[in-house]
């Protein structure tokens, strides 16, 4: 089949490289415009972009699919598929319809839950065991097409935003390959989502990296899970912003006010919980880098007593 590919980050570049290797014609890949990054601002192209042209596949970096410009390219390209991963912009309607075999997406969660921009992180901050990888074909609304393949994975106790980033996009990959097979197949089978269960995962911001350490040890847990390697979680000790790379759940126990500092053995900061204590085991202090717990303590920043708060 001659098949378009739209996608941006790197979840999108795994799921692209693994159709390089079949027989399938390329036709081109749509991408986002590349954007300043670090603190030189200075112009990046996305992972897709790079992957991409190292393979000799030609690049379009619109900045809308709404106007006539982009549907005479889809004339010329003429795909009899268009595969959609992580692209980051809503497809209109003229574009859903052009393609014979129609549109799909790889979506990283097992719909109807987690419809949106951050169902990975979402499903970690919410305490699921499991998340997976679902394939669809796309409509107008936002993740509500008909789905056609569903893959499951463990969330285990020791995964974060990245490792299941990294594991869903592995699985994102496959799945793809197998429904374009079926696609190509013509034995597609399509299963509406129910609507009454759907949720929706929101792009995660910066209020929802603020800890709020009168939570529940596990809640705090898996908000850092969650955020961490990116944007991480954070709160306030000594009128400095604190980010929270990794944390541990434990058995102790503390009548202190909930976010005090109740001990750093062993080099960890242990702090009082909602419900008991969290350990914390890797920082990122404002204006350093990443750092252990064990790093921090010895510089002499934090001390037992001491009390993170919400603001400064």
């Amino acid at each position: 089949m001659r098949i378009l590919f739209m996608g941006t980050p790197d979840f999108a570049k795994v799921c692209f490289e693994s159709l390089l290797t079949t027989d399938h014609e390329i036709v081109g890949v749509v991408t986002q415009p590349d954007k300043p990054k670090g603190r030189g601002y200075v112009l990046m192209p996305p992972p897709v972009k790079e992957s991409a042209l190292a393979n000799g596949i030609t690049v379009y970096q619109p900045n809308t699919l709404r106007d006539e410009s982009f549907i005479e390219l889809l004339k010329d390209l003429d795909p009899e598929l268009i595969v959609v991963v992580a692209y980051g912009k809503i497809l209109p309607k003229n574009v859903l319809e052009y393609p014979k075999y129609g549109c799909i997406n790889v979506h990283g969660s097992l719909l109807p839950k987690y419809r949106g921009a951050a169902p990975i992180q979402r499903a970690i901050i919410d305490g699921e065991k499991t998340t997976g990888i679902t394939t669809m074909y796309m409509e107008e609304g936002l993740d509500t097409g008909d789905m056609i393949e569903m893959y499951e994975i463990a969330i285990r106790p020791e995964d974060n935003f990245e490792t299941m980033h990294d594991k869903l996009a592995d699985l994102g990959a496959y799945a793809l390959l197998s429904t374009v097979k079926v696609i190509e197949s013509g034995n597609v089978k399509r299963y509406k989502q129910d609507d009454s269960l759907s949720t929706y995962a929101k792009k995660i911001e910066k209020e929802d990296c603020l800890t709020d350490f009168s939570k529940s040890a596990e809640s705090i847990h898996n908000q850092i899970r969650g955020t961490s390697p990116f944007p991480l979680s954070f709160a306030f000790l000594n009128g400095k912003m604190i980010k929270f790379v990794s944390s541990f759940l434990t058995e102790k126990t503390s009548d202190k006010p909930f976010g005090t500092v109740i001990s750093l053995e062993k080099g960890n900061i242990y702090v009082s919980t909602g419900d008991g204590v969290i350990g914390i085991d890797g920082v990122l202090p404002e204006g350093k880098g990443r750092m252990k717990a064990t790093d921090f303590i010895n510089g002499r920043k934090i001390s037992v007593g001491d009390v993170f708060t919400l603001q400064k």
